[in-house]
C-alpha cells in the first residue's frame, strides 16, 4: 500500500500535476478507483497542508444505480473529512441519462458516447463552480491504453495527441488543468488498495455499459496480460511516445488545439457548435 501511495506521488511529481496552493476538485463516482484516489490524495497531501481538496460527484440520473453511489460517496467524504458537492445532468443540461436513453434517435448514438459528452462538460462546470484550479480523475493505466484503442479505432488521431500527461494545453479545457494521478497504476493495484483500506465502494456496474467498446478492450488486454505479463505497461509507454509525437507535429503546424467558441453555449469547442449542444439538439428533436 505504501508503494502505491509512493507511485501516485511520483506520478504527480514527474508530470508536475499539482502546484503549491492549487485547489483540487476530485471527480468521485462512488467506484473503487475514484474513492481510492480521494483517500490517497488526502493522505499524501495532508503532510504538506498546501492544497485544499473537494469532492465533486456527477449524478447522471440513472435510476436504481446512482442513488447508491451518492450515498457511498457522501459517507466516505464525511469519514475522511473532505467537502462534497453533487451536480446533476438534469440541473446542468435539462435531461437525465434515463430520459436521454428514451429519446436518443437510434442505437447508433451509444449510451457511453452521450454520457461521456455530458460527463466531461459536467465535471468542468462543477470544478469551476467550486473554484478549483485542478481537476483530478481516477483514470489508471488500464483506462489509458483502452482509451488509446478507442481513439485509434474511431479515427480520432487529434485526441491521441492530447493523451500524454504533459501535453494538454489549458485553453483546450477552458483553463482547467486536468490530472490523472493514478495513470501509472494498474487497475488491480487500486482494487488491492481499496480492499485493504476497507473502502466501501459501489460494485454494481452501470446498466448501460455494455454498449461501450471499452469493455471489449478491457477483456482483450486482460487476456494478453495473462499470456504476456508486462505487455500493458509496454503499451502504455508506446501510447505516451506516440501521443507526444502527434502533439509536437501539431504544434509545428499551427496546432488545431486552440479551440473555437461554441455559438450556442459559449464553451470551448472543436467546431462552431460543441458536442454537448449537438447531443441536446438531437435529443430534443426526437
Amino acid at each position: 500500500m505504501q508503494s502505491i501511495e509512493h507511485k501516485t506521488l511520483n506520478t504527480i511529481s514527474k508530470y508536475s500535476m499539482i502546484s503549491y496552493g492549487e485547489q483540487i476538485a476530485v471527480a468521485v463516482s462512488g467506484g473503487k478507483d475514484s474513492l481510492t484516489l480521494l483517500s490517497v490524495l488526502k493522505k499524501i497531501l495532508k503532510k504538506s497542508n498546501r492544497n485544499d481538496i473537494i469532492a465533486i460527484t456527477v449524478d447522471e440520473g440513472i435510476e436504481d444505480y446512482r442513488d447508491e453511489s451518492i450515498y457511498i460517496v457522501e459517507n466516505h467524504c464525511k469519514k475522511i473529512e473532505i467537502p462534497f458537492k453533487i451536480f446533476s445532468y438534469k440541473e446542468l443540461f435539462g435531461i437525465s441519462m434515463d430520459e436521454a436513453m428514451l429519446k436518443r434517435p437510434s442505437r447508433k448514438t451509444s449510451s457511453c458516447s452521450m454520457c461521456g459528452t455530458f460527463r466531461r462538460r459536467a465535471i468542468d462546470m462543477a470544478a469551476k463552480s467550486v473554484g478549483a484550479d485542478v481537476v483530478a480523475t481516477a483514470h489508471n493505466l488500464d483506462d489509458h491504453i483502452q482509451t488509446f484503442m478507442i481513439n485509434l479505432f474511431s479515427g480520432d488521431i487529434d485526441r491521441i495527441g492530447l493523451m500524454h500527461p504533459t501535453s494538454t494545453p489549458l485553453e483546450y479545457d477552458g483553463g482547467l488543468k486536468k490530472i490523472k494521478p493514478f495513470l501509472e497504476l494498474y487497475e488491480n493495484e487500486i482494487v488491492f488498495y481499496a480492499f485493504n483500506s476497507e473502502i466501501e465502494f459501489q460494485a454494481d456496474e452501470c446498466p448501460y455499459m455494455n454498449e461501450s467498446i471499452r469493455s471489449d478492450f478491457r477483456t482483450f488486454f486482460n487476456g494478453l496480460e495473462k499470456l504476456h505479463p508486462g505487455i500493458k505497461y509496454n503499451c502504455y509507454s508506446s501510447v505516451n511516445k506516440l501521443s507526444k509525437l502527434i502533439h509536437n507535429a501539431h504544434q509545428q503546424n499551427s496546432s488545431p488545439y486552440v479551440r473555437k467558441t461554441c455559438l450556442k453555449c459559449g464553451n470551448i469547442s472543436n467546431n462552431e457548435v460543441c458536442s454537448v449542444c449537438k447531443t441536446i439538439f438531437l435529443l430534443e428533436t426526437k
